[in-house]
């Protein structure tokens, strides 16, 4: 992972790391990350999600999106965009965090997808060790439900 200066793991509170096996290509996978208008509709823990720059429903390099996820509302920018294997946002709001996608080519036209993300500010600092655990479960379930969509075939 490319970690902005200040977002490194070693220098974050709150850093959490998930990965799964997908049976579907690189290609598939990402396009069902990258369509951010229809995260809602596979998985549940995002809503309200707004374009405030960019061309929906995909997410491009330098795209802003406004999303909310647990009742808290955040501002998004894509800032690394390298289809169809890294893409990564950085999340302003109640908390700052970096949010980082790799998705690995395997035989048989399987993917490994691996998430990551590190979250600064006070809320992290004061509550470390329940927001890992939160986070953690959260996106192992955001995992689970692109699995279940990638392996269903391409997005709408």
């Amino acid at each position: 992972m490319k970690w902005p200066v200040g977002f490194e793991p070693h220098n974050s509170p709150v850093y959490v790391r998930n990965e799964i096996e997908i049976a579907a290509p690189p290609e598939r996978i990402w396009r069902w990350l990258t369509r951010v208008a229809r995260w809602p509709e596979w998985y549940p823990h995002s809503y309200a999600i707004e374009f405030v720059t960019g061309k929906p429903p995909d997410l491009a390099l330098g795209t802003e999106f406004r999303w909310s996820t647990f009742g808290f509302s955040s501002i998004s920018r894509v800032i690394i965009f390298e289809p169809p294997y890294e893409l990564a946002w950085d999340a302003r709001g109640v908390l700052y965090a970096f949010h980082g996608w790799l998705i690995v080519p395997e035989e048989n036209g399987k993917s490994r997808v691996v998430t990551e993300v590190c979250h600064n500010g006070i809320v992290p600092t004061l509550s470390w060790w329940a927001l890992r655990m939160v986070v953690h479960a959260a996106h192992q379930t955001w995992l689970e439900c692109l699995k279940q969509a990638a392996e269903g075939g391409e997005p709408p």
